[in-house]
């Protein structure tokens, strides 16, 4: 048997897994807690971006539905009533507010009229901006999450690759080995964490800018349904008037 060189076994170096998965277990603990920190935050991004798409998606089909119906000519009390005991959608809920409001004064038989001409519009356009913007919240809620994860997720990755960097050059002041086969390993470990807070950060940017702008859209369409239905509510009164 040849006696193993000295040299050949001083400037070998120990084979590192450079897939992703070897990455994230050669990573040190800290490193290793912002991958699966930054991971999370992606999961759960993906999971409010599938939730926003589709019920905005749900909500524009319901209101083309409901739209139909409301404009077809038919009796507003009989809509109310095949609608009113679950409203399913933000449109239909102003509609069915503005509507209990208009029952409610026509319940009591109209005994002052002056007072209720002069107050009864205010009423159904404060409850139905009431509605709306109870509803609009409901819609809302979580798209802030996408906005913070969009503007940390990319700094959170870079502390991690920091750290990781700090550790190899450790490692290099340890061993007194700069040979780039040493140091490229511990390297592309700290890398992986400022590219899983891209990962994680881009689509939520996207996504935060396309579901705001939806909803924005959304919320105009309701406002003018707002308006739209209170003036066909006060033409009614001052006919009953």
């Amino acid at each position: 048997m040849e006696p193993v060189q000295s040299v050949a076994l001083a400037g070998s170096v120990v084979p590192h897994d450079l897939s992703i998965f070897g990455l994230f277990m050669q990573a040190d603990l800290l490193v290793k807690f912002v991958m699966l920190a930054l991971m999370g935050a992606s999961f759960w991004c993906w999971a409010i971006i599938f939730e926003k798409v589709m019920r905005l998606r749900q909500l524009y089909a319901r209101a083309e539905q409901f739209e139909e119906t409301f404009w077809s000519g038919g009796s507003l009390e009989e809509l109310y009533d095949r609608v009113g005991a679950r409203p399913l959608d933000p449109m239909t809920a102003i509609f069915v507010a503005a509507m209990r409001e208009w029952r409610r004064s026509a319940a009591k038989g109209l005994a002052d009229r002056e007072q209720i001409r002069a107050g009864l519009p205010a009423r159904i356009d404060r409850v139905m901006t009431v509605t709306l913007g109870r509803e609009m919240d409901a819609l809302e809620r979580n798209i802030g999450v996408l906005a913070s994860v969009g503007s940390t997720a990319p700094f959170v990755g870079l502390f991690g690759t920091v750290w990781g960097i700090m550790n190899s050059f450790q490692s290099i002041a340890a061993t007194k080995n700069t040979s780039l086969a040493v140091v490229a390993p511990g390297i592309a470990e700290a890398l992986f964490a400022t590219a899983l807070g891209l990962v994680a950060a881009i689509p939520a940017v996207i996504a935060y800018n396309k579901i705001s702008n939806d909803l924005e859209r959304y919320a105009k369409r309701l406002e003018n349904f707002s308006g739209e239905f209170s003036a066909i509510l006060s033409r009614q009164l001052e006919e009953k008037m």
